[in-house]
């Protein structure tokens, strides 16, 4: 087992080491060449940013008595629950009745006493997104010198004063 593992790998040291000697073969060498020229390829963009805006606001605020018709009608169920307690047959009923009116009557009167309303100031923010627009570098046109000859491309990134090339030589047959 182990000396069968042992050829294997020295048959593929060796088909490794004579790849590039064989006839006909595709050869390819990284190089480094002189930057001469770096030009930003520069773009406007809309370019949103969130802000938040803040006002002080009066705000009114109402307490006190109740609104619209409920305070007669509550008055006059529990005026009414509470008179039926009393008496027994048209005793009962007599104050059952004078309950209801007597509880409505309370009741209506809450709703006619006067609220008390007061003012305070507060803060109210939100947010919101502002715009501008602004320019932008998104890439590098860029001449380089290469054994004397010269050539451009485009990166994503300046380059510096070198950069790496690749040298490929192919047979003609």
């Amino acid at each position: 087992m182990k000396t069968r593992n042992l050829l294997l790998s020295a048959g593929l040291l060796g088909a490794a080491l004579a790849l590039p000697f064989t006839a006909g073969a595709y050869d390819s060498r990284v190089h480094y060449a002189d930057v001469t020229q770096v030009i930003p390829i520069k773009e406007m963009q809309r370019v949103s940013y969130p802000s938040r805006e803040c006002r002080d606001e009066q705000v009114v605020h109402r307490e006190g008595g109740l609104q619209g018709r409920g305070g007669m009608l509550v008055g006059g169920a529990v005026g009414g629950l509470a008179g039926s307690r009393f008496g027994g047959g048209r005793g009962q009923t007599a104050a059952t009745v004078a309950g209801t009116l007597l509880g409505a009557t309370v009741g209506d009167q809450l709703t006619r006493t006067p609220e008390r309303s007061y003012t305070t100031t507060e803060r109210v923010c939100h947010n919101v997104d502002r715009w501008y627009d602004e320019e932008r570098t998104v890439g590098y046109r860029v001449q380089y010198r290469f054994r004397g000859d010269t050539y451009w491309t485009e990166m994503d990134y300046h380059p510096g004063d070198t950069i790496r090339v690749r040298q490929d030589v192919t047979p003609l047959g």
